[in-house]
């Protein structure tokens, strides 16, 4: 079952990577298509997030929201903003702060 697909790869890696943390198996469709979009609409050659098994799905549209809603944070050590995505500093590699 189709849980997520959009244009920015690194945007369904992160995805991928929030759900198979939780335990959801999933695997990626249209992983290498970017090269056909001359052949294909743009929006079909976009990487697509599956789910391994049904049942997950509420589950993983619930993880995936509460990601949604989460805000950027700033980094105690080193003063750089951080993506609400990312749970460590990508410039000093701190660990996110709890809360």
């Amino acid at each position: 079952m189709l849980i997520f697909t959009h244009e920015n790869r690194l945007l369904v890696e992160l995805a991928r990577s929030k759900l198979e943390v939780a335990g959801i198996a999933v695997f990626l469709k249209n992983e290498y298509a970017q090269g056909a979009t001359g052949e294909l609409a743009p929006h079909q050659a976009w990487p697509e997030l599956w789910l391994e098994r049904d049942r997950d799905y509420e589950r993983a549209m619930q993880l995936l929201r509460d990601a949604e809603g989460q805000a950027d944070w700033i980094c105690r050590h080193c003063g750089e903003s951080n993506g609400a995505a990312f749970d460590y500093c990508w410039q000093c590699d701190s660990s996110r702060p709890p809360g």
